[in-house]
């Protein structure tokens, strides 16, 4: 009795400690959201404009894991709504990769300018990807110890916006340094099978 009173007490400590995570990501999430849109709109750099949406999305998304684990604090049991609430942030992700085909392919033909430097948007993708790290492997250890799967699926979307910086830090590190502005619109482009991918598993977790 008192052992499970003691383990109990620590699932709450973990929960607390995996709210607070989620809630640093959400907060570098509306720093770099607007941080990248505000610079992909100076530069005209459609990477950039895919990875100020795609952190949009992930509030969303951190926001229902919010709720969820508060709902778990307090000992209720919401699934069905998180399993709806998921499926609309799968949906989410579709539209987002039609936008970025259409700008990224407009681009490329000529229709408009070619994207500038931006070494702002450089440095806030490094940033992103050591605090993306940081935050998976944090979050991986305590949704073991929890045994959630929603918190285990945030964590991986972490992982995954790894690859998404490599990817864009490529396309901005080659217009910085050899001019290549083509890179931009090609990485964005390169960037929607992962957005289709996150979009699908949310919606058929929602559906599960």
């Amino acid at each position: 009795m008192r052992r499970d009173a003691v383990s109990a007490r620590d699932r709450d400590v973990t929960r607390r400690r995996a709210l607070m995570l989620v809630w640093i990501g959400e907060i570098w999430n509306f720093f770099e959201a607007g941080v990248a849109l505000l610079s992909a709109i100076n530069t005209g750099s459609i990477a950039l404009l895919a990875f100020g949406l795609d952190s949009l999305i992930e509030i969303f998304a951190g926001f229902i894991l919010i709720w969820r684990l508060g709902r778990e604090l307090k000992g209720r049991e919401e699934e069905i709504a998180e399993k709806r609430a998921l499926k609309l942030v799968g949906v989410t992700f579709f539209p987002l990769a039609g936008y970025i085909l259409i700008q990224s392919l407009v681009t490329l033909g000529g229709w408009l300018p070619a994207p500038r430097e931006s070494l702002t948007g450089i440095a806030l993708v490094i940033a992103s990807a050591f605090l993306m790290t940081a935050l998976f492997l944090a979050k991986s250890r305590m949704a073991k110890r929890l045994g959630s799967r929603a918190l285990r699926a945030e964590a991986l979307q972490s992982l995954a916006c790894d690859l998404q910086d490599l990817l864009v830090l490529l396309g901005l590190g080659l217009n910085v340094l050899v001019g290549w502005w083509w890179a931009d619109p090609v990485v964005a482009l390169a960037l929607i099978p992962f957005l289709l991918k996150e979009g699908w598993e949310a919606v058929v977790s929602g559906e599960d």
